[in-house]
């Protein structure tokens, strides 16, 4: 695999807030190589979707940047294609028309007959043929999150960018998703970044895991390689020790390497809301 395919370098960004900038990442540094599966994971408000969305160009680093085959990221384009937890199918189109809709935008001179093979040939890779002339209500939730994977990978995209894609889904749904994500994943050779909150999401599916630090000023704390063999399969996985091994290294990075700072947080809201409390009786008895 070629190196320098996709790095972030020095990135950190504030958002405005009533009381001044909010440091929301500070010093991110990955580098991606062409065809890695990479996964980020942690607890909420870590800065996962922030990071993504500055891979996507939705946000402009404030510190560093991304660069893309060389190429600085500074705003949306083709060669990122994002699939978000909302599958955000547009309902009045059919989910054929939903998938032409982003081939006709990146059309790359193709003839309306190789379009539409085109069309085809992405939702063949997301096994919904059966249901091109349906609309989003007339399909399942898995389903509609199916569509929205093909219409990103219409696109043609350098890099996959995925928000907790299967988040919303059930548990068999959301495995049969995973199955087929690595099955795309194997036939593509495509980039992926995935946001998730699952642990064995993240070790079954990644060659590998980052994981961020709390935050505010969230950074890059741990990085795991996978080196499972692919392809992988659940069910021969549940018993594997490597497998289990890695498992735990995410675990106890959560649980116990961030747990500490967690707990502070939660100790000190809790002491805040008491001496609320305590103001407000003080007032209310006053009056």
């Amino acid at each position: 695999m070629s190196t320098g395919h996709l790095e972030l370098s020095g990135v950190g960004i504030d958002f405005p807030s009533p009381k001044g900038p909010f440091t929301a990442l500070q010093d991110v540094n990955l580098k991606i190589e062409k065809g890695e599966f990479v996964s980020l994971i942690g607890h909420s408000g870590c800065g996962k979707s922030t990071v993504l969305n500055i891979v996507a160009g939705l946000h402009q680093a404030t510190t560093g940047g991304a660069i893309l085959d060389g190429k600085e990221v500074n705003e949306p384009g083709p060669e990122r294609a994002v699939v978000f937890q909302n599958h955000s199918l547009l309902p009045w189109l059919s989910v054929y028309k939903n998938v032409e809709l982003a081939v006709k935008q990146t059309s790359n001179g193709r003839s309306k007959a190789e379009m539409k093979d085109w069309v085809h040939h992405n939702l063949e890779l997301v096994h919904m043929t059966h249901a091109l002339d349906k609309l989003p209500s007339e399909i399942s939730g898995g389903m509609k999150q199916r569509v929205g994977i093909a219409r990103a990978l219409a696109m043609e995209p350098k890099v996959l960018l995925m928000d907790e894609p299967f988040g919303a889904l059930d548990a068999l749904t959301r495995a049969h998703l995973q199955d087929s994500l690595m099955e795309i994943h194997a036939e593509l050779g495509n980039t992926v970044i995935m946001i998730t909150h699952d642990v064995d999401e993240a070790v079954l599916l990644s060659d590998r895991i980052v994981m961020m630090t709390n935050g505010p000023a969230a950074t890059i704390g741990e990085i795991l390689d996978v080196k499972l063999d692919r392809p992988r399969d659940r069910l021969a996985l549940a018993d594997n020790p490597e497998y289990n091994h890695y498992r735990h290294e995410v675990l106890t990075f959560l649980y116990e390497k961030q747990k500490k700072v967690e707990s502070v947080d939660k100790h000190k809201k809790k002491e805040e809301s008491s001496e609320k409390v305590v103001t407000d009786q003080t007032d209310s008895n006053a009056a």
